[in-house]
């Protein structure tokens, strides 16, 4: 309620992955397909915790590709590459930790 005695609307919680509203049951992390609408059930949309798996492989593979690289012996092509793919796993990997705002702030 607010101070005039009036009672605000609270905000639908909304599809767990592409924020539909609406009421789409309770997220359940045990169950994958928990809280999400049935646009994204039936495009079998990824969950997040498999975007933050998916994230997660990529990062260690183009981590485990940079220290595989020889420095004495790569060109400054090879270089830039591994650097740039380092730095965009860490970015991708940072991003997964960074608070999600909510909507409309």
């Amino acid at each position: 309620m607010t101070a005039n005695g009036r009672t605000t609307p609270a905000p639908a919680p909304g599809c767990a992955l592409c924020a539909t509203p609406g009421d789409f049951g309770h997220r359940d992390p045990a169950v994958p397909r928990s809280g999400l609408c049935p646009a994204c059930i039936a495009a079998a949309k990824p969950t997040r915790d498999g975007l933050e798996q998916a994230v997660v492989i990529v990062a260690g593979q183009s981590l485990a590709a940079a220290e595989a690289l020889s420095l004495a012996t790569a060109t400054p092509e090879q270089l830039a590459y591994h650097l740039g793919t380092v730095k965009r796993s860490l970015r991708a990997v940072l991003q997964l930790l960074a608070p999600v705002e909510e909507a409309g702030r």
